[in-house]
């Protein structure tokens, strides 16, 4: 009978030879949920039985395919929490983790705040500010009728320590009555939105055929939900209020005008929404426009202070 460490050694070179990259870590994480047990809980001179092994090669087999692990096991881990995901709602990265941070470092300065978090999706940024920073009133706004049903799910799983409220809504339609109710109150905005190029198509098969393409793409150059949310944010802040924005590594300052620096910048009162809050069409909604880098220090979000 194999042990542990004769199926992770096994497992380990096929998901190496067909391209993934963690295959030490997804291996090991795929037979920890076979055998219902944290990953530093594997014994590698156990034996492993038979019924197991089987179940193991099933889950190693949709892998081999290039389907998630996020979706196999039915978890994605985010800061603090475990989020409940599967086919229709992206899986949240590390990445967004940075976004969640610099909202809670700004939010544990103030007295019962009020954060938005556009685009949120499973719910990881929304429930993070939630958890980690009490007393905040969080609203989440997601439009995908795919994604929706998980947030409500993961909702569920963390109510009533640390409620959110969730509305399905487009993070651009700044006419929604629950955007006109928030207006000039908000202190924290955040968002993940879709950021790739509509004719760009992402390398990874557990992107490019798994994730949701509502969730992906914006637009013609990647930037048309940011340009959206850009003034959804600039209604809901109030003066001095903080937007962090998530955005693709080519998308960064050097980027120019097709940079989400430029995009901030650049935001601006219009006719219309001027009509939704007080203003002077041609206002610029933001000041203190920086990028940030991520673990590997590449651009990958970008902060703006409302006047």
């Amino acid at each position: 009978m194999s042990t542990i460490r004769d199926i992770l050694v096994d497992a380990q070179h096929r998901l190496s030879n067909a391209g993934i990259d963690s295959a030490a870590t997804e291996s090991a994480e795929l037979l920890a949920h076979v055998l219902a047990v944290p990953r530093n809980r594997l014994f590698m001179q156990d034996a492993l039985d038979e019924n197991d092994r089987i179940s193991f090669e099933r889950l190693m087999a949709k892998r081999l395919n290039r389907i998630p692990l996020q979706h196999i096991v039915g978890t994605a881990g985010f800061r603090r929490i475990e989020l409940e995901v599967g086919p229709g709602v992206f899986i949240p990265r590390p990445e967004s983790e940075l976004v969640a941070e610099a909202a809670i470092r700004f939010l544990n300065d103030l007295e019962n705040p009020i954060a938005v978090d556009l685009c949120t999706g499973s719910g990881a940024i929304a429930i993070s500010l939630a958890m980690e920073v009490p007393g905040t009133r969080v609203v989440g706004v997601e439009l995908s009728p795919d994604a929706f049903p998980w947030l409500e799910k993961n909702i569920r799983n963390f109510d009533p320590l640390i409620p959110v409220e969730v509305h399905q809504i487009d993070a651009t339609d700044y006419s929604a009555e629950v955007f006109i109710g928030l207006s000039g109150r908000c202190d924290v905005v955040t968002c993940n939105p879709p950021y790739i190029p509509m004719d760009m198509i992402p390398r990874d098969p557990e992107v490019r055929v798994h994730e949701p393409a509502m969730a992906l793409y914006g637009g013609a150059d990647g930037l048309d939900v940011i340009r959206g949310i850009a003034k959804t944010a600039g209604m809901l802040l109030k003066p001095g209020g903080l937007l962090v924005v998530e955005h693709a590594d080519v998308q960064g300052p050097d980027a120019g005008e097709m940079g989400v620096v430029s995009v901030l910048r650049g935001a601006q009162l219009d006719e219309e929404l001027a009509t939704y809050m007080p203003g002077v069409p041609g206002d610029l909604f933001f000041t203190g426009v920086s990028d940030r880098q991520d673990f590997n220090q590449r651009p990958r979000f970008t902060v703006a202070t409302r006047i």
